[in-house]
């Protein structure tokens, strides 16, 4: 998809929310892959259906946003929010079965991230999105997980230090 430039957003966020079904066309084909690229490493399995819970929430929320210039960040903070809630929820109903694991200094383990990501919770995951991923910092993120900055940092460091292990064993 070619670059949308913040104007032509701002454009089709007021025609959407006036009901323009062309314009909310558009703002979806510009925003799925964006919320994809969110919910994918934080609700891993559960991502496509995170993205699509995540998309639904936004366009039926989307008369609420007083403020079309900041579009990005409001679907930041409904995407990280679902992906969460739906790897919360896939963790409640799957036991992990460690079985399948690979053992340590399997190299196989090195090459697999998704596999890396998996061995982290949740919580972690969004904050290694959020940080390493969309790039925002220790305030920003905490702000969007309504958390305290130490607690972010805290998670952060874990998830790092959890992360590289996995990754080196």
């Amino acid at each position: 998809m070619p670059y949308v430039s913040d104007e032509e957003t701002v454009r089709r966020v007021r025609a959407a929310q006036r009901g323009d079904t062309l314009a909310m066309a558009e703002l979806l084909d510009e925003l799925a892959p964006y919320v994809g690229r969110i919910c994918g490493p934080i609700a891993l399995e559960q991502g496509p259906d995170a993205a699509q819970e995540a998309l639904v929430a936004v366009f039926r929320s989307l008369r609420s946003l007083k403020d079309p210039a900041a579009l990005r960040g409001w679907v930041r903070a409904i995407a990280v929010r679902e992906a969460v809630r739906l790897a919360r929820r896939a963790a409640r109903e799957v036991p992990a079965d460690l079985s399948t694991l690979p053992s340590r200094g399997d190299p196989q383990l090195a090459a697999d991230i998704r596999d890396v990501l998996d061995r982290l919770s949740p919580e972690h995951r969004a904050v290694l999105v959020l940080r390493d991923v969309e790039g925002l910092d220790e305030r920003a993120a905490a702000e969007l997980l309504g958390l305290r900055v130490g607690t972010v940092k805290s998670r952060l460091h874990r998830a790092r230090d959890t992360f590289r292990k996995a990754w080196t064993s």
